[in-house]
């Protein structure tokens, strides 16, 4: 990941609860510079008519969005919360602090109140609920800093995310069989996910792990990074060729870019599974956050200024 842009030095620790209501608005009235940077690439180089109106129409969204101050996309989505911590951190209550930030959002009109019971569908109206933020913490006790990620997922593209349980066979000879289902299931998706967006992949674990990992690869890793494992790499620009081949394009509308990138995640197995999660995310790619270091730097994380 790269560093973001250096903000101040503090002598007693973060007004968290300002910080993060700044990396929420700032995540529900924009889009990450990585993913604007493959839009603005993927509009330069479309030579379909509708498919550069397509983009062109997206570009224009997030520049009057800015200007406006206004949230770029009507659908909020699931805000998912990625914390980063060392041995020596000390944090705040995460919990309550988004559940005050989060209505405040809704009643500001930057987040449309769209989180309901699962199953009588009865709004909460102010986006909170069980399990929502859902909250990942990551421990590396070499860390000397907390960093923490909003991502906000829209979930009409949660409608096309897949699952399968593979087996050393059916893996198949150099990941065939991997491959096609990944593809196959952007292809029985088209235009419902929104592309152009980015797919993330999570193979290993059990059905959990490979889940979470399909979801943290497109929410917390920049859409043009390069995998440092060389084989998830290759398998990476092997995908996104073949998805970009297949003219689904921007919006379902036709073009040469279906997807802004693929990114994988990979955890360790048990000899008898291989189990993989395909992860679709929009182009409204809602991303945002900050790293506190122990000594008091802050730096701000997938920031537009620096773009």
């Amino acid at each position: 990941m790269k560093e973001g842009k250096r903000l101040s030095t503090i002598s007693k620790g973060p007004d968290w609860q300002d910080l993060i209501e700044q990396v929420v608005h700032h995540s529900c009235t924009g889009i990450a510079p990585d993913a604007e940077r493959l839009l603005r690439k993927a509009e330069a180089r479309e030579d379909g008519p509708v498919a550069k109106s397509m983009l062109g129409s997206m570009i224009e969204n997030i520049e009057l969005a800015e200007e406006l101050d206004k949230p770029v996309c009507q659908s909020p989505g699931f805000p998912a919360v990625y914390i980063t911590f060392g041995k020596n951190s000390v944090m705040p209550d995460f919990t309550t602090i988004f559940k005050e930030i989060i209505p405040k959002m809704v009643a500001d009109g930057f987040i449309r109140p769209s989180i309901v019971h699962p199953l009588t569908r009865k709004n909460t109206e102010d986006s909170t609920g069980p399990g929502v933020p859902n909250f990942e913490y990551d421990y590396r006790p070499e860390a000397d800093y907390v960093e923490l990620i909003v991502s906000f997922k829209a979930c009409g593209a949660e409608l096309m995310n897949a699952y399968k349980t593979f087996t050393s066979s059916t893996l198949g000879e150099d990941l065939e069989g991997l491959k096609k289902f990944v593809v196959g299931q952007v292809v029985e998706a088209k235009g419902i996910p929104c592309p152009p967006g980015a797919i993330g992949v999570g193979i290993g674990g059990q059905m959990d792990v490979a889940a979470r990992l399909s979801r943290r690869a497109v929410s917390v890793r920049e859409w043009d990074d390069t995998n440092p494992d060389p084989m998830l790499a290759e398998l990476e620009e092997e995908l996104l060729e073949s998805i970009n081949s297949t003219g689904i394009g921007p919006g379902g509308t036709g073009g040469r870019t279906t997807a802004l990138g693929v990114k994988v995640l990979m955890a360790y197995t048990h000899t008898a599974i291989a189990p993989v999660a395909v992860n679709f995310h929009c182009w409204v790619a809602r991303r945002a956050g900050v790293r506190v270091y122990d000594d008091g730097r802050i730096e701000r994380l997938f920031w537009r200024c620096d773009r």
